[in-house]
C-alpha cells in the first residue's frame, strides 16, 4: 500500500472536490469505513471518504481541524503521520502551501507518539508527543508558533524556548494563542495578546513561551483550555483561574472587562472543578459531583440554559438527572455536549445552524459524534485515540489472565464461587499475599468479604482498576482498609463519590470517618452542605451516630452553614 502522495493537486479543485465530498460522501461510505476500523470511528468526518479502506484501517490517532474541517492529521499503528486536505497557511506541515487529497507522510513526526494535539483559526497546530516535546506549524502572524518570528511555519519545528527539561503533557489553541502545561504543573503561553490572553500582564504579543505566574506561581495546574481569546486554568484543588477577552461574560468573573492576569473565579467557591472546555465564546466546567456550570456567549443556547441570554457567572446546566463525566466544546463552535455515567450523550448550542437551547438526548455514543454530525465546522473537540487490538501489552495479557482456569495455580472460594488467580502475581502484586499464601495452596475460603468484593479486589491486582458499583464499594475500601493497599483505598474513594446522592450521602460519610478516608470524607461533607435541607430530611440523618451527628453539626457550623 503505497501512503506516498501521487502529486499535489491545485487548490481550486481540491476545494471542489471536497465539496462534493461533503454533500455526498457519508451515506456511501459510513458501512465502509465502519466495517474497516476496529475501534475508531472516523467515518462521520467526510474528509476520511478521501481515505481507502486500508488506510484507515491502520488509523489509531486523528485530528480534523481547519476553518471548514477541511485538513486532517492522522497516526498509523506504526507510528507514522499522514495528513491531507487544504492546507492553509501551511497547516498540514509539508513544506508547502499545496493542498492534497493524497495522504502526505510528515516524516519529522514519525515515530514520535503522538500524546495530545490542539490548533487554532490560521490555521496553526500545536503538537505534543509522549516525551513532553513541543511541536508547532502553520499560521504565525501573531507568533503563535513560538519560535520568536511572525513568519509561517511550513514543516513542524520543536519549541524549546523556556521549555527545555519540561515535560508537556497537555496543550490548548486559541485563535491565534498557544497554551501548554507541563508535567510539574506549571502553564505556558504564546501568541496574540490583544486582550491579555497570554496571561503576562500587559497586551503586547509574545513571540515565545513564558510562563503564566501571578497567582498562579505557587500552584500546580491540572488542566487547561482556551476560548477564541481566553485562557482557563483548574489547580489541583478545584479552583479556576481565567484571563483573557471577557466582552461576553466568558471569563465569568461578573464583568465584561478583559482580565489581563489569571483571576480566580470566586462565584465557584466550595465547588471543585475537575474539567474545563471552551467554546468560541463561552465555557463550561465539571465538578466532582457530576455536575456541569456554564457562563459566557449564549446567542445559540449554547450554555444550556433555556435562554438566549448571555450570563457572565457561572449557572447550572441540568442534564437530566444523571451524572456527568465528560464535558465538550471547542474554540472554533458554538455547541456543547456532555456524557452521562450511564453513557448518555447530549447536546446543545448551535447544531446544524438550529438553536437547541436545552441539552438535548441524542442517540450517539460518545461526544465526538455531536461535533461531527452537528457542530459548524465539523472538527473534532480532541485528538481521536486508539490503542490497536492485534497485540497485548503486558499490562493486557495479564488483564486476559485473571480468572483464567487454564493457566491458573490457586482458587479462591468465595460464596460458593470460585475465582482463579496465580500465586506469583499475587505475591508481586500485593504484601498481603507475598505473607500468607504457601506453595501447597490450592484453593483458599474467604468468608470476610462477599464474592463482588473479593472478586473487584482480585481484579485489580491484574488490571490496577477496579470494576464495581459505587454501592458495593465500601466493602472494598473497607479490604483495601485492613489490607493496607492506600492507591485501591483512593480508587475506592473515587468509585463511591460517583455514586453519592441525598439519600446515601450520610452513610457514605459515615464510611469515609470508619475508614479513615479523609479525602472522601471531605467531599461527602461538602455534598451534604449543598444538599442540606434535603440530606437532613433523610433516614439516614435521623439514623446518624450520636458523635458523627455532634461532629457533623460543629463543622457545618463553622463553614457557615446554619447562616439566616
Amino acid at each position: 500500500m503505497n501512503l506516498l502522495p501521487k502529486e499535489s493537486v491545485p487548490r481550486s479543485e481540491c476545494r471542489l472536490v471536497l465539496g462534493i465530498l461533503y454533500c455526498s460522501a457519508q451515506k456511501a461510505l459510513e458501512a465502509t469505513l465502519l466495517s474497516a476500523l476496529k475501534m475508531l470511528d472516523v467515518g462521520k468526518w467526510p474528509i476520511f471518504s478521501l481515505c481507502s479502506p486500508e488506510e484507515i484501517k491502520l488509523i489509531r490517532q486523528a485530528c480534523v481541524f481547519g476553518s471548514a474541517g477541511n485538513e486532517v492529521l492522522y497516526a498509523t499503528e506504526n507510528d507514522e503521520v499522514f495528513v491531507l486536505g487544504m492546507n492553509c497557511s501551511g497547516c498540514l506541515g509539508t513544506g508547502d502551501m499545496q493542498s492534497t487529497i493524497e495522504p502526505r507522510r510528515l516524516d519529522s513526526l514519525c515515530g514520535k507518539k503522538i500524546a495530545c494535539l490542539s490548533y487554532g483559526s490560521g490555521p496553526h497546530v500545536v503538537l505534543a508527543t509522549e516525551e513532553g516535546e513541543v511541536y508547532t506549524w502553520g499560521h504565525n502572524a501573531y507568533s503563535q508558533l513560538g519560535n520568536g518570528t511572525t513568519n509561517h511555519g511550513f514543516v513542524p519545528c520543536q519549541v524549546s524556548t523556556n521549555l527545555v527539561n519540561k515535560k508537556v503533557i497537555e496543550v490548548a489553541c486559541g485563535s491565534h494563542h498557544s497554551m501548554v502545561l507541563t508535567s510539574d504543573g506549571e502553564v505556558y503561553t504564546w501568541g496574540y495578546n490583544n486582550s491579555g490572553q497570554v496571561g503576562s500582564g500587559s497586551t503586547a504579543n509574545q513571540p515565545i513561551p513564558r510562563r503564566v505566574t501571578s497567582c498562579l506561581q505557587n500552584k500546580i495546574v491540572v488542566n487547561i483550555a482556551c476560548g477564541q481569546m481566553c485562557s482557563m486554568a483548574v489547580v489541583e484543588n478545584g479552583e479556576v483561574y481565567v484571563w483573557g477577552y471577557n466582552g461576553n461574560g466568558q471569563l465569568g468573573l461578573g464583568s465584561s472587562g478583559n482580565q489581563p492576569t489569571p483571576c480566580r473565579i470566586a462565584a465557584l467557591q466550595g465547588i471543585r472543578v475537575q474539567r474545563v472546555a471552551c467554546g468560541y465564546a463561552h465555557t463550561l466546567v465539571l465538578t466532582d459531583e457530576g455536575q456541569i456550570y456554564a457562563w459566557g456567549a449564549n446567542s445559540y443556547g449554547q450554555l444550556g440554559t433555556g435562554n438566549k441570554s448571555n450570563q457572565s457567572y457561572p449557572t447550572t446546566v441540568n442534564v437530566d438527572k444523571d451524572r456527568v463525566v465528560e464535558i465538550a466544546a471547542c474554540h472554533s463552535a458554538h455547541t456543547s455536549a456532555a456524557k452521562t455515567q450511564s453513557g448518555q450523550v447530549y447536546m446543545w448550542g448551535q447544531c446544524r445552524g438550529q438553536s437547541v437551547t436545552f441539552p438535548h438526548l441524542t442517540h450517539f455514543a460518545c461526544t465526538d459524534d455531536v461535533f461531527a454530525c452537528f457542530a459548524t465546522p465539523a472538527v473534532m473537540w480532541r485528538l481521536l485515540s486508539v490503542e490497536p487490538d492485534d497485540h497485548l501489552t503486558v499490562a493486557q495479557s495479564l488483564k486476559k489472565e485473571f480468572d483464567n482456569p487454564e493457566t491458573a495455580d490457586l482458587k479462591f472460594l468465595v460464596d460458593g464461587k470460585y475465582i482463579h488467580v496465580h500465586k506469583v502475581l499475587l505475591k508481586i502484586r500485593c504484601e498481603h499475599f507475598r505473607s500468607i499464601l504457601n506453595n501447597d495452596d490450592e484453593i483458599i475460603e474467604m468468608s470476610e468479604f462477599s464474592y463482588p468484593v473479593y472478586r473487584a479486589f482480585l481484579e485489580y491486582l491484574y488490571t490496577d482498576n477496579i470494576r464495581l458499583p459505587p454501592e458495593d464499594a465500601i466493602g472494598l475500601l473497607d479490604l483495601a482498609t485492613l489490607y493496607r493497599e492506600n492507591r485501591l483505598k483512593k480508587l475506592c474513594q473515587q468509585t463511591i463519590k460517583q455514586g453519592i446522592c441525598e439519600e446515601n450521602a450520610i452513610a457514605l460519610l459515615s464510611a469515609a470517618v470508619k475508614y479513615e478516608a479523609q479525602d472522601l470524607e471531605e467531599f461527602c461533607f461538602r455534598f451534604c452542605i449543598n444538599h442540606l435541607t434535603v440530606v437532613t430530611q433523610t433516614q439516614g440523618f435521623a439514623d446518624m451516630d450520636h458523635d458523627l451527628l455532634k461532629n457533623f453539626i460543629s463543622k457545618a457550623s463553622r463553614v457557615g452553614a446554619f447562616r439566616n
